[in-house]
C-alpha cells in the first residue's frame, strides 16, 4: 500500500510540473522558432540545429554559439564564452537544492540538466518543497518545446527565398539587443557590464592583440571583474559612512 501511495503521489507531482510548464513550453516557441531560423541561415544543418538544442538546452547561450560560428571563431572559445555566460546556473542549483526534498543525487542530477531561468522561477515560487516528479513534468514541457520548435523554425526557414535567408542575419543582432534592453531597465549594472565589455573587445580587436573569439572572452571576464570590484568598493564606502 506505501508504494502504491507513493506511485500516485509522483504521477500526481509530475502532472503538475508538466500543468506548471505549459506557459514556460508556449513562451519557448517563438524564441525556438527564431532559432531556428537563424541556425539555418547560420549555415547549420536540420540536424545540427535540434542536436545543438537537445544538448545545450540554453536559449542564451545558443544564440551566442550562432554569432561566434558566423564569425568563424574556434570550438575552444565558443565552448568558454557560453560556460562563462551559463555560471549563473551554478546559483540557481544551489539555491534549488536547498528547496528540493531528501531525494537521491541522482534524481536531481537527471533533472539539474532541465534548469533554465524560466523553470528555475517557476519552481523557486513554488509552494512547498521541489520534488523530482515535479521537475521532470515542469522540464520535459520546456525542453520539448525548445527542441521541437527549434527544428520547426529551421524547416520553416529552409522555405523562405534565398535572398531573405540571408538577410534574417541581422536578425541576430536584433535579438541581442531585445536580450539586452530588459535586462538593462531592470539594473544598470548590466548597461555597464555591457559598455565595458565592448569596449574591451573593440580595444583588444582593433589592437590585434588577440583573436576575436579570445577577445569576447577576455573582455566578457575583465568586465565583469571590474564592474564587481567598483560595486564592492561602493557598499564598502556606504558601510564606512553608516559607522
Amino acid at each position: 500500500m506505501g508504494e502504491l501511495a507513493l506511485e500516485k503521489t509522483s504521477a500526481s507531482e509530475f502532472k503538475k510540473g508538466v500543468q506548471s510548464g505549459i506557459s514556460i513550453g508556449i513562451g519557448y516557441f517563438p524564441v525556438a522558432l527564431t532559432f531556428g531560423l537563424l541556425a539555418k541561415t547560420t549555415g547549420l544543418t536540420l540536424g545540427e540545429t535540434v542536436m545543438m538544442s537537445l544538448l545545450v538546452f540554453a536559449g542564451a547561450s545558443q544564440y551566442i554559439a550562432l554569432s561566434l560560428l558566423v564569425q568563424g571563431i574556434g570550438m575552444f572559445e565558443i565552448i568558454l564564452t557560453t560556460f562563462i555566460v551559463n555560471i549563473r546556473h551554478f546559483l540557481m542549483s544551489a539555491s534549488l537544492n536547498e528547496k528540493s526534498e531528501d531525494e537521491p543525487v541522482g534524481n536531481k542530477m537527471l533533472y539539474s540538466f532541465g534548469i533554465t531561468d524560466e523553470t528555475f522561477s517557476v519552481a523557486a515560487t513554488r509552494e512547498g518543497s521541489v520534488t523530482t516528479g515535479y521537475m521532470l513534468g515542469l522540464s520535459l514541457v520546456a525542453y520539448s518545446s525548445w527542441v521541437v520548435n527549434s527544428g520547426v523554425g529551421f524547416i520553416v526557414g529552409a522555405g523562405l527565398p534565398q535572398s531573405l535567408q540571408e538577410s534574417m542575419s541581422v536578425a541576430l543582432y536584433a535579438m541581442f539587443i531585445g536580450l539586452l534592453v530588459p535586462s538593462i531597465k531592470g539594473s544598470m549594472k548590466v548597461l555597464y557590464l555591457a559598455a565595458i565589455a565592448a569596449a574591451f573587445s573593440s580595444i583588444f580587436t582593433l589592437a590585434d592583440l588577440m583573436s576575436t573569439g579570445w577577445a569576447i572572452v577576455a573582455a566578457t571576464l575583465l568586465s565583469a571583474v571590474l564592474v564587481e570590484a567598483v560595486e564592492t568598493l561602493k557598499r564598502q564606502g556606504r558601510l564606512s559612512r553608516v559607522e
